[in-house]
């Protein structure tokens, strides 16, 4: 598994808000790596990891549209122990930290995604603001567990757009350029396309527009995403990826540093 990030890759990612990191996993991980997280997926019944518990209301509601876009497993970290070493890595927390050029980061989440055979393609929207904490120095590392092409629905992005964002959004349903509406000045621009093979990867700002396109392929397509905040980052009172319980402790602009809830994988200070 690669550890660093190149001075090339950081240029480009503070530039355009994405990258491609080429090879974080050699051919003989990525065959380990598939096999577990798709054993870990088959494992969780739910979406989230504990059942029986109220986490934010768009995560108990069905989404016609939504819910057709991929198979979604968020923080399986939390209830298997296998993934961890992948989720936890202090190498892909490296390689954050230095993307972002944060002393430290946290995890904020993982999600194992599926884009099923004919899925809905993914409309553009910008992550952070669905999330518990706000930003502009989150990430999200993509890792393609298959090969991800324009048939099958890679990742597209709207380059520069990190460096406009306002915090607004647009969900992720049938109207793709819905975000538009909000950003009309990147309605022209033209996004760029990141297919990339099995072990290679994606980084993306928090704040970067991006979508993907449907799976026109009889095969799934299978990637792993782990998303980070900035050690440091504190609640904006959305409830998000936290059960009732958890949200219960927290007070708007308490530090997120509970190691069982976002722990902490790189620090430049140890």
């Amino acid at each position: 598994m690669r550890e660093r990030a190149s001075a090339g890759e950081i240029e480009q990612y503070r530039r355009d808000g994405f990258v491609v990191l080429r090879d974080i996993l050699d051919p003989g991980e990525v065959a380990a790596w598939r096999t577990t997280l798709s054993r870990a997926a088959e494992r969780r019944r739910g979406r989230l990891p504990e059942a029986g518990t109220r986490y934010a209301e768009f995560f108990h509601t069905e989404h016609e549209y939504y819910d057709r876009v991929f198979t979604q497993k968020i923080n399986l970290w939390k209830t298997d122990e296998a993934v961890r070493p992948l989720v936890l890595s202090p190498g892909l927390g490296r390689i954050a930290a230095e993307l972002a050029g944060c002393p430290g980061v946290r995890v904020y989440l993982d999600q194992a995604l599926v884009k099923e055979p004919y899925a809905n393609p993914t409309a553009f929207h910008v992550d952070v603001p669905f999330w518990a904490f706000t930003s502009p120095d989150a990430l999200t590392i993509w890792i393609a567990m298959d090969d991800a092409t324009l048939q099958n629905g890679c990742l597209g992005y709207i380059p520069g757009s990190q460096r406009e964002q306002r915090f607004g959004n647009a969900d992720i349903g049938p109207e793709l350029g819905a975000l538009f509406g909000v950003y009309p000045q990147w309605k022209d621009v033209e996004p760029v396309f990141c297919p990339v093979p099995a072990g290679s990867a994606v980084a993306h700002n928090g704040l970067t527009a991006h979508g993907a396109g449907a799976n026109m392929t009889p095969r799934q397509r299978f990637a792993m995403t782990v998303a980070y905040m900035p050690d440091g980052a504190t609640w904006n009172g959305q409830q998000d990826v936290y059960t009732e319980q958890e949200a219960a402790r927290l007070r708007i602009g308490d530090r997120l540093a509970d190691p069982a809830l976002n722990p902490l994988v790189y620090s430049s200070r140890d």
